[in-house]
């Protein structure tokens, strides 16, 4: 099986132990954002898998998107990213 070499590491150790590679991630053009896509994501920027924009791109992702996602996760955890939580978490 051949593996083309892309940009960046494979394989990134998150804070919490746990290993997570470009596999983890979303498939190419996901358009479906449940919590969990959207902390791989955030993980896979913030841990360096992947670069801002190249997820941007890779996902159809505003820059603003991105940005209210990274914030939601770091201020709520993953809870801040599930739609049906936003508005309780936004009149805080």
């Amino acid at each position: 099986m051949y593996l083309r070499k892309g940009p960046g590491p494979h394989v990134v150790t998150l804070p919490d132990g746990t290993q997570m590679s470009r596999a983890d991630l979303p498939p190419i053009g996901t358009t479906r954002w449940v919590a969990r896509r959207k902390e791989a994501v955030v993980h896979g920027v913030q841990a360096g898998l992947i670069t801002r924009d190249e997820a941007i791109e890779r996902y159809d992702l505003s820059d603003e998107e991105l940005a209210g996602w990274e914030e939601a996760r770091n201020a709520f955890g993953a809870n801040g990213l599930k739609t049906t939580l936003i508005q309780k978490f936004r009149q805080s």
